[in-house]
């Protein structure tokens, strides 16, 4: 990509509207744009590194038995009174309209029962089973404050996957192959190291749920911290009964803040009672099936790196979500420099490189502010002192590290 084919532009600065971070940095470098509050658009920039981290989440998903499909956002009311979910009183934030017919549907907040519908159809015997079967699909929830920027918005694009077993012990075994998948997830998108598996409440799913927090001083929840086994439990369960579940002692454990990235819940038979799946097992029983759920919401865990890696010049991409690996930068010179700025970035996309090019006419300060704003892990300028020397000077986005360097090695990064 030429940056001057680049229809967004960076901004100096943010917008009046917006405290949290990751939602000043993505508008300013052009990531984003913000509709209303909670609303969010994403821009060539932002869609690129959100499809990266669409494809690291489907590949560990995959890799555990889940099969990819997509549900519908529109609910039809039915499905969700049975569940006894419908009701504002016990899901507050549905968005609810009527059709021309006066038939009322909701915008989906979760998909348990209209995927338990589905399996429904299919699974009769135990033969049939077990189901994994997850999604990326767009979630509407009525949040009474939408606050934080993209980490928690009305409309917003979630992983979900829902597991279908036969026994609690075949259950339990899937869910802990997914707590090891999103493990994999949160190392490979760069913040596994600040990231904490959290005993927490299951909200409206269930009593008790799993949460992956990762320690960020702008989180909006508390847990506390064993460091030693590397696990935590959230403030909203830390009382005698939650850290015994939990394996914890309070003199183990430290006070952080941090940001919810992920969530996995275990549910029983409640949905698949309410809406009728049952199985026949091997002695010609027929049995409810034991389900759970997992989430992992897109859009906030791109705005959970932004947070917690973030600097004071802008934003700073690992490797594995950057919408590109190189920022070629070509410095105004020569007829000639100019030339070998655009071989190099020929060179490069013949190589399969992602780098964009900023071949604009600017000062060579507002380009490094742009690059540094922007955080592609690689700063590469071409310019008449690096053609003289006949190296490139390279830097490092997240360590800073200056080096000069040849055009074999720039294509071998």
């Amino acid at each position: 990509m030429r940056q001057s084919e680049l229809f967004t532009k960076t901004r100096r600065e943010g917008p009046k509207d917006e405290v949290a971070k990751n939602a000043e940095l993505l508008i300013r470098a052009g990531y984003i744009h913000k509709e209303m509050a909670g609303v969010y658009s994403f821009l060539p920039l932002g869609l690129r590194v959100r499809e990266k981290i669409e494809q690291i989440i489907r590949e560990e998903m995959n890799a555990i038995g889940g099969q990819e499909l997509s549900l519908t956002a529109l609910q039809d009311k039915t499905l969700w009174e049975k569940s006894g979910r419908w009701s504002d009183e016990v899901i507050d934030n549905w968005f609810k309209t009527k059709l021309k017919n006066e038939s009322e549907v909701g915008l989906a907040v979760t998909h348990e029962e209209p995927l338990t519908n589905i399996v429904k159809g299919f699974v009769k015997s135990y033969r049939d089973l077990p189901v994994y079967a997850y999604q990326f699909q767009t979630k509407f929830r009525n949040e009474l404050r939408a606050k934080s920027g993209i980490l928690r918005g009305r409309e917003f694009l979630m992983k979900d996957l829902y597991s279908f077993s036969r026994t609690e012990e075949e259950h339990q075994d899937f869910y802990k192959k997914t707590e090891e998948a999103y493990r994999k997830i949160f190392e490979r998108a760069g913040i596994g190291d600040k990231t904490y598996f959290t005993f927490a409440s299951g909200g409206i799913f269930s009593k008790y749920s799993h949460e992956f927090q990762t320690l960020c001083d702008s989180g909006e929840d508390t847990i506390y911290v064993d460091e030693k086994k590397g696990l935590a439990i959230n403030k909203e369960v830390y009382d005698d009964e939650g850290l015994k579940m939990a394996g914890l002692k309070k003199a183990d454990l430290k006070e952080k803040k941090a940001i919810e990235v992920g969530n996995i819940f275990s549910l029983g038979t409640r949905y698949s009672e309410a809406l009728d799946l049952k199985f026949v097992d091997e002695k010609g029983k027929e049995k409810p099936v034991i389900m759970g759920s997992y989430g992992i919401g897109v859009g906030r865990l791109l705005g959970t790196i932004v947070e917690v890696l973030g600097d004071e010049k802008g934003i700073v991409w690992p490797e594995s979500v950057a919408p590109f690996k190189v920022h070629l930068i070509h410095l105004a010179g020569s007829d000639k420099t100019k030339e070998k700025a655009d071989e190099i970035y020929q060179g490069l996309m013949s190589a399969k490189m992602e780098v964009l090019y900023d071949d604009r006419d600017l000062r060579a300060g507002e380009k490094f502010q742009d690059s540094d704003l922007i955080g592609l892990p690689y700063r590469v300028i071409v310019s008449d002192k690096t053609l003289e020397s006949g190296r490139l000077e390279m830097k490092v986005r997240a360590s800073g590290e200056t080096k000069m360097i040849g055009e074999d090695e720039l294509k071998s990064l």
